[in-house]
C-alpha cells in the first residue's frame, strides 16, 4: 500500500503550521492560471521549485499562510499581483553590478558585432535598465553602438514602463566607477550620464540605441534577426517543455555565426545544442555554427 504524503512546513506559515504538498502545488498551479488569465504572464511552465520559493517569499512579506490566499490579494488587492510578477520575473541587476559578465560581454559582443552592418541585439528577458545601459556603454567603447540596435524586452508592461523611466540617484556614479574599471572601463562611467535634479539618465544619443518591447517568452514567436541574444535567466529556471521551447525560439532568432549568452551553461539533451560551440573562454557564451 502506498504511504500516505506527509504535510510539510512551509517558510510562510506560522509556528506550528503544516501544508499538504498535493494542495499547495493545486494551488499554485490556479494561481498561475490566474495571472496568466488576468494579466497576460505566463509563468505556468516555469520550474515549480523555483515558483514556489518566490511565492513563498512573497507570502512572508505579507504574513499569508496559504497561496490561495495570496491569490485571493492578487485578484482583488491593488498592487499584489504587481508585487508577485516582480518576484517571478529576472531579478532587476544594477549598472555594472556584474563586472566579469561585463567584460565577457564587451570582449564577445565587441568581437562578433564588428562585421554586421547594422547589428541587432536582443536582451531577452531584460534585468531592467542597468542591463540595457550596462550593454550601451560597453558597446559604445567597443566603437560599435552608432550602428548597433539594442531591443529589450520583458514580459511586464508595468516592469516595462519602469526601464523604460528609469534614472539612478546622480549621488550613486562615483561609487560605481570601480565598477565599470573592473567590467573593462577605460573612461569615467559618470560621462555617459545627464544629470538633472539629482537624478541621472544615461545620455539621449546612447538611450536612442535602445528599443523597449512587451514580448513573452513563453508565447511569442521569433520575429526578427538578431546577431546576438543574451538572456541572463538560467535556462534551468524553465521547465523542461519550456526550455526546449525558448531555447529553440532563441535559435529560430539568431543569425548565422551570431552569439548567444545564457544564463547558464547548454545540455547534450538541448535540441540545438549540435548546432553551436562554446566561445572559447567564456562559458555560456555560444556561437551558433549551423
Amino acid at each position: 500500500m502506498a504511504a500516505l504524503s506527509t504535510p510539510v512546513s512551509s517558510a510562510a506559515c506560522g509556528a506550528g503550521s503544516t501544508i499538504d504538498p498535493a494542495l499547495e502545488a493545486l494551488e499554485i498551479a490556479l494561481l498561475l492560471e490566474a495571472l496568466h488569465a488576468r494579466h497576460g504572464d505566463d509563468f505556468r511552465d516555469h520550474d515549480r521549485a523555483l515558483v514556489r520559493r518566490r511565492l513563498l517569499g512573497v507570502m512572508a512579506e505579507r504574513g499569508l499562510v496559504t497561496v490561495s490566499g495570496l491569490q485571493e490579494r492578487v485578484l482583488h488587492e491593488p498592487g499584489a499581483a504587481a508585487a508577485v510578477l516582480r518576484a517571478l520575473a529576472v531579478q532587476h541587476s544594477a549598472l555594472f553590478d556584474d563586472p566579469p559578465r561585463a567584460r565577457e560581454a564587451r570582449e564577445v559582443l565587441g568581437k562578433s558585432l564588428c562585421s554586421a552592418p547594422v547589428p541587432k541585439v536582443w536582451l531577452a528577458e531584460c534585468a531592467g535598465a542597468g542591463q540595457a545601459w550596462t550593454l550601451a556603454i560597453l558597446l559604445c567603447e567597443e566603437g560599435v553602438l552608432a550602428r548597433t540596435e539594442i531591443f529589450a524586452t520583458v514580459a511586464n508592461e508595468e516592469l516595462l514602463a519602469e526601464m523604460r523611466a528609469a534614472s539612478l540617484d546622480a549621488a550613486t556614479l562615483p561609487a560605481l566607477q570601480q565598477q565599470y574599471r573592473h567590467g573593462g572601463g577605460a573612461g569615467q562611467v559618470a560621462d555617459y550620464f545627464e544629470v538633472r535634479d539629482g537624478r541621472a539618465v544615461l545620455l539621449p544619443h546612447l538611450r536612442a540605441r535602445i528599443t523597449w518591447a512587451s514580448y513573452s517568452l513563453a508565447t511569442d514567436a521569433s520575429c526578427n534577426e538578431f546577431q546576438a541574444i543574451v538572456c541572463c535567466r538560467d535556462p534551468r529556471d524553465f521547465g523542461p517543455a519550456l526550455r526546449q521551447r525558448v531555447l529553440r525560439l532563441f535559435h529560430d532568432s539568431l543569425a548565422r555565426f551570431g552569439v548567444l549568452g545564457i544564463g547558464g551553461e547548454l545540455r547534450a539533451g538541448d535540441a540545438i545544442t549540435a548546432a553551436y560551440q562554446p566561445v572559447r573562454g567564456y562559458p555560456a557564451w555560444y556561437k551558433r555554427v549551423a
